[in-house]
């Protein structure tokens, strides 16, 4: 057979062209790489308990959470973070390797659904996320001022409207954490003494706060049906949600015959802050907000 090619290289370059243009379009559909799935998928539960500590937090919301998840078809094992510094709890379920990380998801949630009548109401109203993300982050990014113009509250405010939203949108990308400071909210200190003198108590300011921080749906004045020479239609635009402290610096605290209208520097004093603070960066020593990426469970492009 060597001889036959030796005396005929016209045919041995033939076959030797026409082997390399199949290979070059078969390699196209080929696959690059086939690994197995090692890394077993993970399921996070996250809620929040505004104020509270971590034995509470042990207590009132992972207790109920886990008491629900355990027996969850192909979960190998979990376990809950409690932290006090932002009242958060964290439950980590970690599935089996062979399962799919969306059925996963759709198991973990529904047990999730089980537990949220148990839940405290402020947790239940604050949001409990279920996520497909592993614990450990994929990449870790800052975000500072060059010249130190703008400080970590911010940056960090800057980073949840500009960044989370575009990041969480890229593929393998499951969940995205800022650092820093949180997002914007108010918050009130109250005068116990004062308080006392007027007769009011916290859920009483609480629930003040929540009835009028309402969107208000105000309608249309002049719209169908219209009398005859009715010619324009108006939207009526009412007072919604709370936005600045010193244009709600009057707030009526109850209602009825013993209703009363108290600045909010007479029972307590009322500023915009960020809602959660964190530990503070600085990046060549100038305020930082970062945030970290985690992407999804086994995602694969």
């Amino acid at each position: 057979m060597s001889k036959f090619f030796i005396n005929r290289p016209i045919v041995a370059m033939v076959i030797s062209i026409v082997l390399v243009l199949v290979g070059g379009l078969t390699i196209l559909s080929l696959p690059v790489a086939q690994f197995p799935n090692i890394a077993p998928p993970e399921i996070q539960v996250v809620a929040t308990y505004v104020g509270a500590d971590a034995q509470t937090l042990e207590q009132a919301v992972a207790t109920p959470i886990e008491q629900q998840m355990s027996g969850v078809d192909n979960m190998n094992y979990m376990y809950s973070l409690n932290a006090t510094g932002n009242s958060t709890t964290s439950l980590i379920v970690d599935f089996d390797a062979k399962t799919d990380p969306n059925t996963d998801y759709i198991l973990a949630q529904s047990r999730e659904t089980l537990a949220a009548s148990q839940l405290p109401m402020d947790v239940t109203n604050y949001g409990v996320n279920v996520r497909k993300s592993v614990t450990a982050p994929l990449t870790l990014t800052a975000v500072y001022s060059p010249h130190g113009t703008y400080d970590a509250t911010f940056l960090a405010n800057y980073a949840y409207i500009n960044l989370v939203d575009p990041i969480l949108r890229s593929p393998g990308i499951g969940n995205v954490q800022v650092f820093g400071a949180g997002q914007y909210a108010m918050r009130l200190w109250v005068k116990p003494d004062t308080l006392a003198k007027l007769g009011v108590t916290v859920p009483e300011i609480v629930s003040a706060i929540q009835a009028q921080n309402t969107v208000n749906p105000a309608g249309k004045a002049g719209g169908e049906p219209v009398p005859k020479g009715q010619e324009f239609t108006y939207s009526v635009l009412a007072q919604g949600r709370k936005d600045r402290g010193p244009r709600d610096s009057r707030r009526r605290d109850r209602a009825g015959p013993r209703c009363r209208s108290n600045r909010a520097g007479g029972p307590g004093l009322q500023h915009r802050w960020a809602f959660q603070w964190k530990a503070e960066r600085h990046h060549c020593h100038l305020p930082t907000a970062g945030f970290e990426c985690g992407r999804c469970s086994r995602w694969r492009k």
